[in-house]
């Protein structure tokens, strides 16, 4: 058979109208997220107190849920095809935005955010396997960095739609999503075919038709019995831990042990399943590995700043919440600009090693810059600063996946972009962790520099981020003096997390020699991508019947069997 990337040459409709919807898909879900975190406090008040004592619950209730089902998302895509589980995900988050939008307690709530979350999971993993299944890899960067930039845009103006949006009716804040999952099922459904999805691939290289409960035999049961509950352990653990309860507390310190045991447990597990959730081969090839451990590393770095800068707008110069949102956008537009620029860039150069060099250089010389930050630094200044951390947190988002999937074949496409998808996420709750265990401890040892004692009463237990967004409303009653010692407070917490991020830039740095410079494949060989037409697969027949008698077949031993009508 002809290679696919000849009916890839002239993308037709189908390809675009499957192309948006990933897109609509990619927007919504983050700015659900967006949106969220800046309008809980009004929904809690609406809710009553019970919602109140219940906040850390509905707040992470969506995270915990999109985490844990992301290997089985994966294994589901390989088993039963993307199109189905993809618009079963969609119909999952909008109804889970309708039940939300619709709570009249903190349980119906909780539930909505729950099933949004399962939804948004399986969304964030079908995507991205989706759009390596339209394009040869070499060609990926670019697409998925213009599919990022949608994510992008959301998270940019979240925070300030939420706010609106909670100031009028909280309840829209999900609603909202209900009509943009309508169209993009509508684009699923019109444009995105069948291709071959439920066949399974025999060693000849022909196809055979599985039965359902064929299909229910492949999936890794006992993998996913472990994974998913030691997930929520470890999850719970981080969230909850310097929050609900201290660190030190023994319902933390079991949940975080329990989890870290499971999830050993669950990858020797997989050296002995017969059908992996997660499998071992995707860590055993050493441009994957370092690929999958620069993705741990630049998600931590994106976070760090994406929970931090706000604070040092808030806690230093002493803006609102709603002003910390509106200055953070050159971060916010310079990460969507960069991650662009990066696909394309990878498209053209066609090697990712000397883009995640660049980057994480580049993030190096931006957190070091961060560190000069103070109550004296310029609007012209720390708007550069966070266009240089941008440039260095764009590129990895819409290359890393391309490097994982350099040294594999496209038949690992669904659980490499959901172990991507899970390790990213993973990542973003540890750029949360960490970075706030540092910045409690760095505050808490400056407390001594502040001479209020209810000031002080006021930032220990942990208290010094939530108390930022107070900053501005109190800053008009404190003395000079004291508000000086406030300033300089946050000023040594925020630094020790620039220190940090530099630490972590400098090691991902050094890191991506791991990686080898290996050729992006400039064919694509997949059962799942869109159907062609019955002319399109007879012409290409014809050809691949003249081709010296033979198939072309790829890496995965599969016949590439993609078409555009």
């Amino acid at each position: 058979m002809a290679p696919a990337s000849a009916l890839l040459n002239s993308r037709g409709a189908r390809f675009w109208g499957t192309f948006v919807a990933l897109c609509l898909l990619a927007f919504i879900s983050t700015l659900d997220v967006a949106i969220i975190s800046t309008s809980l406090p009004a929904i809690t008040a609406d809710l009553g107190s019970d919602a109140a004592r219940q906040y850390v619950w509905i707040a992470n209730s969506f995270l915990i849920a999109s985490c844990v089902l992301q290997p089985l998302f994966g294994q589901l895509a390989t088993i039963f095809g993307r199109r189905v589980p993809l618009v079963v995900c969609v119909i999952l988050f909008a109804l889970g935005s309708g039940i939300g939008g619709a709570a009249r307690n903190p349980a119906m709530l909780i539930a909505g955010c729950t099933i949004q979350g399962v939804g948004a999971g399986g969304i964030y993993v079908l995507i991205d396997v989706v759009c390596c299944d339209l394009v040869p890899l070499r060609e990926r960067g670019k697409y998925l960095g213009l599919m990022f930039s949608w994510a992008g845009f959301a998270a940019a103006i979240g925070p300030p739609v939420g706010g609106a949006l909670a100031q009028a009716d909280w309840r829209w804040i999900f609603w909202i999503n209900i009509p943009v999952c309508g169209l993009a099922l509508l684009f699923l459904l019109c444009f995105m075919g069948l291709g071959t999805l439920g066949t399974g691939t025999k060693m000849d290289g022909s196809q055979r038709r599985l039965g359902f409960a064929s299909k229910l035999k492949g999936i890794d049961y006992l993998g996913t019995f472990i994974f998913i509950p030691s997930m929520i352990a470890l999850l719970w653990g981080l969230i909850f831990g310097g929050i609900q309860y201290p660190w030190h507390s023994f319902r933390i310190i079991v949940s975080l042990v329990l989890g870290c045991l499971g999830w050993a447990a669950f990858h020797v597990q997989q050296h002995f399943a017969k059908h992996q959730s997660v499998p071992s081969r995707l860590f055993t090839n050493r441009t994957s590995a370092t690929a999958f451990f620069l993705t741990f590393t630049s998600s931590i770095l994106v976070q760090s700043i994406t929970y931090f800068l706000p604070v040092y707008f808030q806690g230093v110069l002493g803006t609102t919440v709603l002003q910390s949102g509106t200055f953070f956008l050159p971060f916010a537009m310079g990460s969507l600009a960069s991650a662009v620029a990066g696909g394309i860039l990878l498209s053209k150069l066609g090697s990712y090693r000397i883009l995640h060099a660049a980057a994480f250089a580049i993030s190096s010389v931006a957190f070091g810059i961060l560190t000069l930050l103070d109550a004296n630094t310029s609007k012209v200044a720390w708007a550069f600063f966070q266009l240089v951390a941008a440039a260095g947190a764009g590129i990895p988002m819409s290359t890393m996946l391309s490097a994982i999937m350099a040294g594999l074949p496209e038949s690992d496409v669904a659980s490499a972009s959901a172990t991507y998808s899970f390790i990213l996420n993973f990542g973003y709750l540890w750029g949360v962790t960490f970075p706030g265990i540092i910045f409690n401890f760095v505050v808490k040892r400056s407390l001594n520099l502040i001479s209020d004692e209810s000031l002080r009463s006021q930032l220990r237990d942990d208290a010094a981020y939530s108390f930022a967004s107070q900053v501005h409303v109190l800053r008009h009653d404190l003395s000079p003096t004291v508000s000086q010692e406030l300033t300089e407070a946050y000023k040594k917490g925020l630094r020790a997390i620039w220190w940090f991020g530099l630490g972590i830039s400098i090691f991902s740095f050094f890191a991506v020699i791991g990686e080898k410079d290996l050729e992006l494949r400039k064919e694509l060989d997949t059962e799942y991508g869109l159907e062609a037409s019955e002319k399109s697969n007879e012409a290409q027949s014809n050809i691949s019947g003249n081709a010296n008698g033979r198939e072309d077949v790829g890496m995965s031993g599969k016949s590439a069997v993609v078409g555009l009508s």
